[in-house]
This record gives structure tokens, C-alpha cells and sequence, in this order.
């Protein structure tokens, strides 16, 4: 992941000058850090570098013409091993941001900052469900326009290393893989089943013949493709590695990948993970030597690579806000350097899980991921600088040289708070609905006989039958569901609470469950049983229930234009139960970004002229949803709420976030 250029011929000394100054400058030897972010912009500017170790500013994607070498390790007696890139010897400064999680209005300002802090590389994961969200149907547009991310990188003098999966993690719904795969009943992700294995290779003849032109040899950037990912900690197939080794020679490399492949895994399951002929690097979150001693046993004789240096971590609604030390970051990022280490900081900029795109964890318990992907990153989920980036920048300054300047910081602004006037039941709503499915039994999410035959991915899903007794009511929901007797709010349902008690009815009602997917578990063999909404019978007293009625909530722009006909009501007095809520955010003629904090509501989503930000929720820890002032109009927005518990009263803004 680096800018390479060619090391000076005088490395020797001015490795020892890194080895006995960087430790100084970390310490202290440097002026402080300021605690204001405004301060610390200021004083960044005017930091004189110490000394300087490496010049790679003549050996960028835009100055390099001479592209018959490629990235290579070289190992030679009496030195490190070591990347070489056109010849040169470097190391990659690599750092993570994901275009799916930025909008595009703001890859420019991010890409600019990564540049500036003194990183030479980019990362990126492509996520295999958001590009075909339909067989066969691929969606490379808008935010997802994956070459012209790359291509702006390459503008601005950054290397690529891209890790297309086509499974990535990544705190994403099924760690990127589609949700239409589940459709198969005997389907078993991550492995040589044949179901997958097809879909695989289809999608891939898709994206490879769209990343072969972005490659180093044929004038792009990208010097680097990661296969799979962090594999060894799933080593369920023992025939999987095998075929994934098969796939890097005739997935990539017979499609026309040429760089340098790369796997990536913990330390402890590097040697489950690594494939023949393919470079093994390592993920970790503090510098200890012992964790390189399986990667050594491995491959001794290639260069260590840090694949993912975790600098921060993701959070999980009813968790902690995560942390990360600033000091520790920088410390063992100077460990890389002097240990002539190359890494990649993930995250760099994290950005949003905006819209259902939030995977979740599972041990023991389903905890989906907050909306907000901030990670604690060097970068703040809205572009901000961190303390972690001007203390980075100072250690990159002294090793090298020379550093652009700062891109200005991203104005942000506090707008009148919006009392919403109309709101819309969402029992008013089923018939803006597309037409329901008609079915004996409960069908899950995934297997709804829509969207051209491939299901529903994200979203809610409502099921009604009439019931005419009480009873014991006993239901398998994923992930949590709202039930109702025609209106009524009568419990809730989850994961582990399957069973409800409904007393004695005098005449037949309409029950309803609506059901909320939220979030698909994105690592561990979890994976293969992610299936949403009713999945198996419903039952009264062991008696199963027939006749359902379903509904699909995806909530879709094209829903909300149908919502306009609605006849919305008037707010006039609290409301319990689901219902959308419409109001109008005022800003001026400049949009600037801002916060929605919503402490007056319980558990939602939120929509801006047709956008949806995310998922919000009292339980915390997040109090406040990004809102990119690229996506405000001047003057007039709309913003809608689907609130699930209960009307709030207003929603707010604020300039600052709350996490």
C-alpha cells in the first residue's frame, strides 16, 4: 500500500536516526498536541520535519510511466526482505476507506486527507452484495462507482490494494456476500458447495473485467489484489483453500489479474489461511513480536505485511463507544517503520453503515453494528481530523518527505429543530405497499417470491393472519418482531424469546408480526444461519397458523414517492405503535453537514428527501445519525421518521457528534 520511491543510499544512518528520534518525538521531543482539533489544524501547518528518511514524491501513479515491474518482495543476505515496486525499494503506508461508506461527494476531501497525513497507499474492500444486489444484475453506479474511486486515488498520488472477497467482513450485512444465496436451503457459504461456487465465478467474471484496466501493469494504480479473507479463522472446508488457491489461478489470474495476491489473516491462523505462491500478511492491533512467529515459520524469506492494523473498533447497539489510544497507535506504527514494517491502518476513515448495511456479531447473543462506522478512526466518521491524525502526521513528516498541506477542515452547522406535522400509521400504509405474497405458511425474508425472483435483503417484513383463540403463541423470529392483534401492541418477539401469551379473544382478529432484520452476522460460521424474518411455522397452542398475508418493507425511494398520495394525518397527540413521521429541515443556501439527534424517539430509521441514514435506537451507545450536507438541498428538505415504538416530539440537530 505505498507511494514507493527509492530508498536513499545513505539508509543505514538515517534508519539509526529514525530508531533513536522516533521515540523522542513520540515522547515528547515534539510540541504537544493540542486538545482542540481547530488548534491542532493550525499548529499542524507550521510542524518542521526533524529530519528525513524517504522521498516518494517522484514515484506516484501520475509519475511513474515505466510500469514493466511491478510490486515484488526481494530477499537478499545480509538485509530484511523487502517490497520492491518498479525496482525501488518502499514501504507501503497504507490506510482504509471504504466508498460505500462515504459519499461520493466526499471521496475527493477523504482521499486528499490521506494523502496529506503522509500514506501512500489505499485500501479498499469491494462488497460483493451491494454490486449485485439481484443475480446477474450489477449496480456500479452513484456510490459504488468502484473504478472512479480508484481513479481519483491514482489522481492524487495513491497506490490501490483492493480486496474484493468475495467474502470481506467488514461489519457489513453477511460480511458482503448477497442475501439471495440463502435462497438455497442446502446452501454452505465460504465453501466448495457447488451453489456457491457458481454464483462466485459469475460475479467475478463481472468484477475482474472491470478492475484488469485499474491494474499497476496497465497504467491504474492498484499494485496489490487481497484472495478471500481471513479464511483461517473460518477452516471449516478442508477442500476450501485448496479451490480458493485453484480460484486465485483461474478466478484472477486466467481473468487478468497480473499484480501481486495477497491473503490476509489473524496471527493465530495465519498458517489455516495463507495459500501457496500467494503472499500471507496478518492482522493485529498492537506491535508484539511472538505474533510474527507463525508468519515467520511461514514465509521467512518475503516481507512482513500488516494487512489490518486496528486502530480503533466498531461498536453494537446496547454496547460501549470503543476507543483507541492515540499514543499506542502512533507508537506502533513507529515500531512498523523502524522495524521496516509495511502496514495498513484500518480503519483510516470509516465513514456510515447508511441505509440496512450493518452487519452484527453473534456470541451468544444477535448485537447488530450502529449505524455510525466511525471506528475511532484517524479520520471521524464525518472527515474530521483526530488526535490520532496529527500525531501520525508528525511521525510521518519526520521519516518523510515532502507532505502536501491540509485540506480545510469540513464546516459543519447546527439547523432549527424540526417538529414533524404529519404523520402516517403504518397499518395506513400497506396498500402504497407493492402487492403482498400470498401464502399457507411463513416465508422467509430471503425466499419472498419477489424482486425478479431473488427475495428481499434488508428491511421489514409484515405477516398477518386472522386467529380466531388464545393461547400460547410460539414463532422463531430473526432477528426482532413487534406483534399485534389487529392495532394493539400485544409483546415482542426475538431470538431468544419465541413464545407469547395471548389471552382469550371473544371474535376472530388479525394478528400481526412485523419483523425487523437487523443486520445479518458478518464472521464465524453464523454466517450459514442468517436467514430473516418468520423462519419455520407459527403456532397457537401447537396448532400452526395458515393463510399469511406478507408484506415487504424494504423502503425503497420508490416507496417514499408512493407515500406522497398518502393520506397522511395531522400530529396531534403521542402515537403508539409503528408509523412514518414527515417534517421539513430548513437550512440555508449552503448545506453543511450536521448530526440528527433524536433523544425524544425510540427506534427507527431516518430518511432525508428519500435517503436513508441508518438505523437509530435509545438503547445507545450512538445518540446521534451522520446527515452529509451534500445530500441537503438549499432551503427546503424533507425528512421522514419510521419510528417503531412511539412518537417522539422533536428532531434536532447539533454540529457536533454523539457517540
Amino acid at each position: 500500500m505505498g507511494t514507493p520511491r527509492r530508498f536513499s543510499r545513505c539508509l543505514s544512518w538515517k534508519r539509526i536516526l529514525c530508531i533513536c528520534f522516533v521515540p523522542l518525538i513520540l515522547s515528547g521531543f515534539a510540541p504537544r498536541v493540542k486538545d482542540k482539533v481547530g488548534l491542532i489544524y493550525a499548529n499542524a501547518q507550521l510542524q518542521p520535519a526533524p529530519y528525513s528518511m524517504f522521498n516518494w514524491s517522484h514515484l506516484t501513479p501520475l509519475t511513474l510511466k515505466d510500469r514493466s515491474v511491478g510490486l515484488e518482495t526481494e530477499s537478499r543476505v545480509g538485509s530484511k526482505p523487502y517490497f520492491t515496486l518498479g525496482g525501488h525499494k518502499f514501504l507501503i503506508f497504507g490506510g482504509s476507506i471504504h466508498y460505500f461508506r462515504v459519499p461520493r461527494e466526499y471521496w475527493r476531501d477523504r482521499l486528499l486527507k490521506l494523502k496529506a497525513c503522509g500514506f501512500n497507499t489505499l485500501t479498499t474492500y469491494v462488497p460483493w452484495n451491494l454490486h449485485e444486489p439481484e443475480r446477474g444484475k450489477f449496480d456500479f453506479s452513484g456510490n459504488l462507482d468502484l473504478e472512479a474511486f480508484v481513479l481519483m486515488a491514482a489522481e492524487i498520488g495513491l497506490w490501490v490494494i483492493l480486496r474484493p472477497g468475495p467474502y470481506i467482513c467488514s461489519e457489513i450485512d453477511l460480511g458482503g456476500l448477497p442475501s439471495w444465496l440463502l435462497q438455497d436451503p442446502k446452501m454452505i457459504l465460504r465453501t466448495t458447495y457447488k451453489g456457491f461456487v457458481e454464483a462466485v465465478d459469475k460475479y467475478f467474471d463481472y468484477l475482474i473485467s472491470r478492475v484488469v484496466p485499474l491494474q499497476y501493469h496497465r497504467g491504474g494504480p492498484v499494485i496489490a489484489v487481497q484472495v478471500e479473507n481471513e479464511y483461517g479463522s473460518f477452516a471449516k472446508d478442508k477442500d476450501y483453500m485448496p479451490y480458493v488457491q485453484k480460484f486465485s489461478q483461474q478466478a484472477l489470474l486466467e481473468r487478468g489479474i497480473v499484480e501481486l495476491l495477497m491473503t490476509s489473516d489473524d496471527t493465530e491462523n495465519v498458517l489455516k489461511g495463507h495459500i501457496k505462491g500467494v503472499l500471507a500478511t496478518i492482522n493485529m492491533n498492537t506491535f508484539e513480536k511472538s505474533a510474527f512467529k507463525q508468519l515467520s515459520l511461514l514465509q521467512s524469506n518475503k516481507p512482513i505485511m500488516i494487512m489490518e492494523f486496528w486502530v480503533g473498533w466498531f461498536d453494537t447497539w446496547g454496547g460501549e463507544h470503543m476507543v483507541g489510544n492515540p499514543e499506542d497507535v502512533v507508537e506502533t506504527v513507529s515500531k512498523f517503520i523502524t522495524s521496516e514494517i509495511s502496514f495498513n491502518v484500518y480503519m483510516f476513515h470509516g465513514g456510515t453503515n447508511f441505509g440496512f448495511m450493518n452487519g452484527a456479531t453473534y456470541f451468544g447473543i444477535h448485537r447488530a453494528v450502529v449505524t455510525s462506522y466511525d471506528y475511532d478512526a484517524v479520520l471521524t466518521e464525518a472527515g474530521d481530523y483526530t488526535e490520532k491524525y496529527f500525531k501520525l502526521r508528525r511521525l510521518f513528516r519526520s521519516v518523510l518527505v515532502p507532505l502536501p498541506p491540509l485540506p480545510k477542515l469540513t464546516p459543519k452547522a447546527e439547523y432549527p429543530s424540526v417538529k414533524p406535522s404529519l404523520y402516517l400509521p403504518l397499518w395506513d400504509v400497506l396498500q402504497y405497499l407493492n402487492e403482498p405474497v400470498i401464502s399457507n405458511t411463513p416465508v422467509n425474508m430471503e425466499n419472498l417470491p419477489i424482486n425478479s425472483g431473488n427475495g428481499q435483503s434488508y428491511g421489514f417484513v409484515l405477516y398477518e393472519t386472522s386467529i380466531c383463540s388464545g393461547g400460547s403463541l410460539h414463532a422463531n423470529v430473526q432477528d426482532t418482531a413487534q406483534v399485534f392483534l389487529n392495532e394493539i401492541s400485544i409483546g415482542l418477539l426475538d431470538d431468544h424469546t419465541k413464545k407469547l401469551n395471548i389471552a382469550k379473544i371473544k371474535k376472530c382478529q388479525l394478528l400481526r408480526i412485523l419483523v425487523e432484520n437487523q443486520g445479518r452476522v458478518n464472521f464465524s460460521w453464523k454466517i450459514q444461519d442468517q436467514r430473516k424474518g418468520l423462519t419455520g411455522s407459527v403456532t397457537i397452542n401447537n396448532v400452526p397458523l395458515k393463510g399469511f398475508v406478507i408484506y415487504s418493507l424494504e423502503m425503497t425511494m420508490s416507496f417514499f414517492e408512493r407515500l406522497r398520495f398518502a393520506p397522511w394525518r395531522p400530529v396531534t397527540e403521542s402515537y403508539l405503535g409503528p408509523a412514518f413521521y414527515l417534517g421539513t429541515l430548513k437550512v440555508n443556501s449552503s448545506p453543511k453537514d450536521t448530526f440528527l439527534s433524536l433523544l425524544t424517539w425510540n427506534s427507527g430509521f431516518a430518511f432525508i428527501n428519500g435517503r436513508n441514514l441508518g438505523r437509530y435506537s435509545i438503547i445507545g451507545p450512538q445518540e446521534t445519525l451522520y446527515l452529509p450536507g451534500a445530500w441537503l438541498h438549499p432551503e427546503d428538505n424533507e425528512i421522514i421518521l419510521f419510528e417503531k415504538r412511539k412518537s417522539g416530539s422533536y428532531i434536532q440537530t447539533t454540529n457536533e457528534p454523539m457517540l
